[in-house]
């Protein structure tokens, strides 16, 4: 027995590679972070003349946000704006809660009033290749996004009346529109490095 067990241990051995992990397929990393790396941050250091690589400006990580009024009379209305935010996002969202009582607007401590997703790493950069190539053109009327819409800190908020323009949700299943709100955090030290970096990433900004 204990030979067997000896043959057994030298076989799944042999199965592992030559590193020790076990054989997987590589996930073929998003297109705009790779261009970024090659391309955008090099131009990004020349252009804001910059000494270090590292203090080049990037993308931290992308909220999106969806609330959910009605929520607070109806707890149901929001199953379907978490189905929709996750098909848009490709992650389970977070459903938000209210953190005080408002009595004029009908919401107690603790309530349902929305769902949210917080993107990072690959995911982020996905839906941003999305957001700026394919959803934003399919805007009714599009002129282009807003340059003031920074907080100062190198952050930018881009708000979404409906979610039809993104191709993942279907149009026969949505039984009404909830608009969301897209937080583009940077790691940018002022407003005008970040502009930069969006431009450069190909956010659509008004002329």
């Amino acid at each position: 027995m204990a030979k067997d067990k000896k043959a057994g241990k030298k076989e799944e051995a042999q199965e592992q590679p030559a590193s020790g992990r076990p054989r997987h397929s590589a996930k073929e990393r998003p297109r705009l972070r790779t261009r970024f790396e090659k391309e955008l941050a090099p131009a990004l250091l020349k252009e804001l003349e910059l000494h270090n690589v590292m203090a080049v400006p990037r993308l931290h990580k992308i909220v999106v946000n969806m609330g959910v009024g009605e929520a607070t009379q109806n707890s149901k209305v929001l199953d379907p704006a978490v189905n929709e935010l996750g098909q848009i996002t490709g992650q389970k969202p977070v459903v938000t809660r209210a953190k005080k009582s408002i009595a004029a607007f009908k919401v107690r401590q603790g309530q349902s009033i929305g769902a949210m997703v917080t993107l990072r790493g690959d995911r982020m950069y996905e839906f941003f290749d999305r957001l700026v190539n394919i959803v934003l053109p399919r805007v009714r009327d599009f002129r282009g996004v807003s340059t003031k819409s920074f907080d100062g800190r190198g952050n930018f908020t881009l708000g979404l009346h409906d979610q039809l323009i993104f191709p993942e949700i279907s149009y026969e299943k949505v039984d009404k529109l909830k608009g969301m709100n897209v937080t583009i955090v940077t790691t940018a030290q002022n407003d005008n490095q970040a502009r930069s970096l969006l431009r450069h990433l190909g956010m659509p900004f008004r002329a």
